[in-house]
């Protein structure tokens, strides 16, 4: 099945929500306030963030590859030791990255989805080469080059 890239894989809420909930989290806030901020149960809000503290290092692989997929283009963020800052850090660095180099906008989320195949927050998370950082081939937004 097709996912479009505002969702993810087996969540009723928009990616975008997801990613709102990450970026607090990174800045800070617990599970609470941001269950608040997006008017979701405080339980979903704290699976999402155990989630993807369990996912972490298959999501930065992922954005590593497609970070090394867009070549010179993008200037990797400075390390943290928070599993969520690192996955929304350097999200938002990848995304501007493409912003760049493919010129408009890049929403970070929706670009999340595409990269992990909707598999950002799965049991396993998603796998090396899911979404479309790992194919190649002429649909392929970075087929045709720079």
């Amino acid at each position: 099945m097709l996912l479009p890239a505002s969702v993810l894989l087996r969540r009723a809420d928009a990616a975008t929500v997801i990613g709102t909930a990450l970026v607090a989290k990174a800045g800070g806030a617990g599970h609470r306030p941001i269950a608040v901020l997006l008017n979701v149960p405080a339980s979903t809000v704290r699976g999402w963030l155990r989630r993807i503290r369990s996912v972490a290092d298959r999501v930065l692989a992922v954005l590593a590859a497609a970070a090394a997929e867009l070549g010179t283009g993008f200037a990797a963020p400075a390390s943290t030791a928070d599993s969520v800052a690192a996955v929304v850090e350097m999200l938002g660095a990848l995304a501007a990255a493409m912003a760049r180099r493919l010129g408009g906008s890049c929403s970070p989320w929706r670009l999340a989805a595409v990269l992990t195949g909707g598999r950002l927050l799965t049991t396993a998370g998603p796998e090396l080469g899911s979404g479309w950082a790992g194919r190649r081939n002429t649909n392929s937004l970075w087929a045709a080059g720079p």
